[in-house]
C-alpha cells in the first residue's frame, strides 16, 4: 500500500546480495479490510530474479485472535509456521523484522516462546511513537492500530528488542509529526536522489511499483526500457521512510551511525497499544532508538539507501 516498503524491501535485498546477511524469508501482511491490492508477491520475484537468490515469501494471518493459537485454522498459520521453521532451521539465531503488523509475530510468540529464547537474536521492532511524555490526545500509529494487543505481545519477547518508533508522537497537539525528532525514526528524500543512483532494472522496479502496473508481468516489466519522463515526474516527489537504521545496524554496518543510537530502556505496552518507557537496563535486553544529529540523519539514511541498493542490477 505505501511504497516505502519496496525501498525497504530493495535494502534487504541488498545486504543479501552483499553477503552481510542471509534472508531467511518475507512475511507479508494479509490486507487489512478495506484496503484494495494484494501481496506485492511480484516484487519479490523481481528482486529475486535480480539478485539471483531465491527468497521465499509467504502471507500472514488475516484476523486478530486472541484465543489458543492452535485452534486457529491452518490457512491462518501458514506465516507463522513459515517463521518458526526458519528459526529451528537457522543455523545461528536470526533477526526478525517488523515492519507492519505485529499479528504473526506475536502468534508465533505465544506458540513456541521458548524457541525465541534460543534462537531470535533480536526483534527490530518499527512501529508506535516514542515519546517520553504520551497524551491522553496522542493517537496510535498505523502499524500498531492494525492490532494493538499484538504489538503490546511483542514487547514481552524473551529475546533482544529493538524497538523503532515511527513518530516521535501523533496527535491534534503534534502538527510537525512528520519532521525528524529524537524519539521517531521517520525521515524523508527527494526519490530522484536514489532512483538517478540505480541501476535501470531497479528504476524499472521502483517506477512498476509507483505506477501500478500488474504483477503478473512482473519479469517483462524490468526489462523494459525505462521512460525517462516517468523518471523525472516521480523523481520529484519525495518519500517518508522509517526502517533504515534498523537494517544498517543489525547488519553490523557504521554508515550513518554517527547520527543515531540504541539506548537501553525499560518499557511497558497495555494491551491497547500505548507504551510508557524509561532509561535503564532489562532482562531481557531493551533497546530505543534515538535520532542523535537531526541536521544530519535524513542525509545520511538517504546515502545509505542509495548504498544498500546501489548495486542490485548492475550485472
Amino acid at each position: 500500500m505505501d511504497p516505502d516498503d519496496h525501498f525497504d524491501l530493495a535494502c534487504v535485498f541488498g545486504l543479501a546480495a552483499m553477503g552481510r546477511t542471509r534472508l531467511l524469508g518475507i512475511l507479508c501482511d494479509a490486507p487489512p479490510p478495506g484496503h484494495a491490492g494484494d501481496p506485492d508477491i511480484a516484487a519479490v520475484a523481481m528482486l529475486n530474479h535480480l539478485t539471483g537468490l531465491s527468497v521465499p515469501i509467504v502471507v500472514g494471518a488475516s484476523q486478530k485472535y486472541a484465543g489458543p493459537v492452535n485452534e486457529l485454522p491452518a490457512t491462518e498459520l501458514r506465516g507463522v509456521s513459515r517463521l518458526l521453521d526458519a528459526l529451528r532451521g537457522s543455523p545461528e539465531p536470526a533477526f526478525i523484522t517488523v515492519v507492519g503488523s505485529c499479528r504473526d509475530v506475536a502468534l508465533a510468540l505465544r506458540r513456541d516462546p521458548r524457541l525465541f529464547a534460543r534462537k531470535c537474536r533480536g526483534i527490530y521492532l518499527n512501529a508506535g511513537t516514542g515519546t517520553p511524555d504520551p497524551r491522553p490526545t496522542d493517537q496510535l500509529e498505523y502499524n500498531v492500530a492494525l492490532d494493538p494487543a499484538s504489538y503490546a505481545t511483542v514487547f514481552g519477547a524473551p529475546c533482544p528488542l529493538y524497538w523503532m518508533p515511527c513518530f516521535e508522537r501523533l496527535g491534534p497537539d503534534e502538527p510537525d509529526a512528520f519532521a525528524v525528532h529524537t524519539h521517531g525514526t521517520f525521515y524523508r528524500f527527494a526519490m530522484r536522489e536514489v532512483l538517478a543512483a540505480v541501476a535501470p532494472p531497479m528504476q524499472r522496479f521502483f517506477l512498476s511499483m509507483l505506477e501500478h502496473e500488474s504483477g503478473s508481468v512482473w519479469l517483462r516489466s524490468i526489462h523494459q526500457p525505462v521512460d525517462p519522463a516517468a523518471l523525472v515526474k516521480w523523481g520529484a516527489l519525495s518519500r517518508s521512510m522509517w526502517c533504515t537504521a534498523g537494517f544498517l545496524h543489525l547488519a553490523g554496518l557504521a554508515e550513518g551511525s554517527e547520527t543515531y543510537r540504541f539506548a537501553p530502556i525499560r518499557v511497558e505496552c497495555g494491551q491497547d497499544g500505548r507504551t510508557r518507557w524509561q532509561p535503564g537496563g532489562a532482562k531481557p535486553s531493551r533497546y530505543k532508538f534515538e535520532v542523535t544529529d537531526r541536521e544530519r540523519y535524513a542525509r545520511s539514511m538517504t546515502a545509505a539507501l542509495r548504498s544498500l541498493i546501489g548495486r542490485i542490477g548492475l550485472a
